[in-house]
């Protein structure tokens, strides 16, 4: 699985979204511009002891992996409910900065793509962090959670 982060604004939530993506397995892409420095203690922080462990890819531009990957889904307010598709084993996943979510332009380039957490109406989006640990295990659990430890070892 692949978590994109385009334009992430927050070092803590890319820290902790970057320890998700080593507990499961994932890689991390991370789209610039970045709103902080990848050398900033406080990302470093967020992401605890694992940092070493995250397979970070960053890229100069969206357009470097959008048309890309066979599957990819993009995340917004303005999509169908996640729980509509059946994930295959390695989707992309992407995310838009924590302001303003993914760009209008992006969106409306990729229509059949978007997807939504469902909430309630009035609550205009989760910590982007929450979301990509939503999406990203609604993702394994559809596939058999392929190498995370299922029982206390």
């Amino acid at each position: 699985m692949h978590i994109v982060l385009v334009h992430p604004e927050i070092h803590q939530n890319t820290g902790n979204i970057a320890r998700t993506t080593v507990a499961i397995g994932a890689d991390l892409h991370l789209v610039k511009p970045l709103g902080f420095s990848l050398e900033d203690r406080y990302l470093r922080r967020a992401g605890l002891d694992y940092w070493p462990q995250v397979r970070l890819h960053v890229h100069e531009t969206l357009e470097e992996l959008l048309p890309g990957p066979e599957e990819y889904w993009l995340f917004s307010a303005h999509g169908r409910p996640f729980g509509d598709i059946a994930f295959g084993d390695d989707p992309w996943l992407f995310f838009g900065r924590e302001s303003q979510g993914l760009e209008p332009e992006i969106i409306a380039a990729h229509p059949g793509r978007l997807l939504r957490l469902p909430m309630r109406a009035g609550v205009r989006s989760l910590n982007v962090g929450n979301a990509v640990a939503v999406a990203a295990y609604e993702v394994l659990r559809q596939n058999g959670y392929p190498g995370l430890a299922l029982r206390e070892e």
